[in-house]
């Protein structure tokens, strides 16, 4: 059964997408990054150049011809197509990622406000009403303890 981890309380949400994407590859695991919205794919892409001042993520969208050997892969609203195995789904969208159960870890981050914090609660009861284990991390208390 996939595990999930809600990172909530973010105050930059695609800040804290692409250092737990960094977390994961620094751990050899394989991330997909599912995010529907062009624009919000854009985003994440341009991020993960800059995310970390000494590193680089290596990236690409799902359908590049060099996904089968980036381990960091940017889907967008077509769906999640069959492609190279990602151990992680990070989920940038609204709703429940199709095919989240493919995965070995689901990450869902959720940010401050109001809307975000709708959406998350939504995602938490759909997967908390189907039996999944789920961890929380509290971003603004893990702020105030640094």
């Amino acid at each position: 059964m996939t595990a999930i981890d809600f990172y909530f309380n973010a105050g930059d949400r695609l800040g804290v997408a692409c250092r737990l994407a960094g977390k994961a590859l620094q751990q050899n695991m394989r991330v997909l990054i599912y995010a529907p919205q062009p624009e919000l794919a854009q985003r994440i892409d341009r991020m993960l150049w800059t995310a970390q001042a000494v590193s680089f993520i290596p990236h690409c969208a799902v359908h590049d011809p060099l996904a089968a050997s980036t381990p960091v892969l940017i889907a967008g609203g077509d769906g999640l197509p069959p492609g190279p195995a990602c151990e992680v789904l990070l989920n940038l969208a609204a709703d429940c990622p199709p095919f989240f159960e493919r995965h070995e870890r689901l990450l869902e981050v959720v940010a401050r406000d109001d809307e975000d914090k709708r959406a998350g609660r939504a995602r938490y009861a759909f997967y908390r009403d189907r039996g999944y284990a789920i961890r929380n991390h509290d971003l603004l208390a893990a702020e105030a303890r640094e």
